[in-house]
């Protein structure tokens, strides 16, 4: 005959998961813990491609407008910060105000992002280089 132990869990073997149920005849508890997701760069630069330059019909993202997107640290309410570097094509750009609040609002429309902050920067200089090839092909540009 087998001898068979069996130990007690650890203390604390049930305390970090917190079990739901939604309805009555459910006879399996669900984990509704959830492992946070950091918010990434690359989510962030998929929204701001919603964000079109109303003159030349691209997105800033495409048109390499969009210089840093810098995520800030989680917060206690798991959302995040947001600082974005952009330029416009030409320092008297009439679009500017539109875009950076399109750019704005593009990014806190994110359910993990709190705030956005945006910065206009000169510096590097705006070139048809910083466009994608999708926006060169758009624009007719070789």
């Amino acid at each position: 005959m087998m001898n068979i132990s069996r130990e007690s869990p650890p203390a604390d073997f049930l305390t970090d998961r917190v079990y739901t149920s939604t309805s009555a005849n459910d006879s399996q508890p669900r984990d509704s813990t959830s492992i946070p997701m950091a918010l990434a760069e690359d989510k962030v630069r998929e929204a701001l491609k919603e964000v079109i330059d109303p003159e030349l019909y691209v997105n800033i993202v495409d048109l390499g407008l969009v210089y840093v997107v810098q995520v800030g640290e989680e917060k206690e309410d798991g959302r995040h910060d947001v600082n974005v570097e952009m330029t416009m094509t030409s320092p008297m750009c009439p679009a500017g105000p539109q875009l950076v609040a399109g750019t704005k609002n593009a990014a806190e429309s994110l359910e993990e992002v709190d705030t956005c902050d945006v910065k206009v920067v000169m510096e590097p200089a705006w070139t048809p280089d910083c466009m994608t090839d999708e926006a060169r092909d758009h624009l007719g540009i070789f």
